[in-house]
């Protein structure tokens, strides 16, 4: 579940299920590992290895994703990523334009992130009122 962490700022826990909690020997672990929002921006985080922080107002969708997952982690390529530690709760954002991530010391452009929440409908209705329907 999402909670209020202050001064208008909310948090969603990125989700970690199964043999996907060793994530964390890579540095990836549940406190490190979040989608924030406040009135302006969304930032995600997944601990040292992803970073994106963007207006809201670039948010153009937020919906489940139902497409296969095969990994778990951080990848992707050409503008399309994926932020997960579990194959469920995986909510589909898009961004127009794209917006500048990091995958560590690496910049990249994020068109598309698909990421794992603990509460994927509580996301997709905090980013609804800045988000256009997928």
């Amino acid at each position: 579940m999402s909670g209020v962490t202050g001064a208008g700022m909310e948090r969603f826990p990125i989700r970690f299920t199964g043999a996907n909690r060793l994530m964390g020997l890579a540095g990836m672990v549940p406190s490190r590992c979040s989608v924030d929002l406040d009135g302006a921006r969304i930032h995600v985080r997944m601990g040292m290895w992803f970073e994106l922080e963007a207006p809201r107002t670039t948010v153009t969708g937020a919906a489940h994703d139902t497409d296969r997952v095969l990994g778990w982690g951080v990848h992707g390529w050409r503008g399309r990523w994926l932020v997960n530690g579990s194959s469920e709760g995986i909510v589909r954002i898009t961004f127009a334009p794209s917006q500048r991530a990091w995958m560590g010391p690496v910049p990249l452009h994020v068109r598309v992130l698909r990421v794992s929440v603990d509460d994927p409908e509580g996301l997709i209705a905090a980013l609804g009122s800045s988000a256009a329907p997928v």
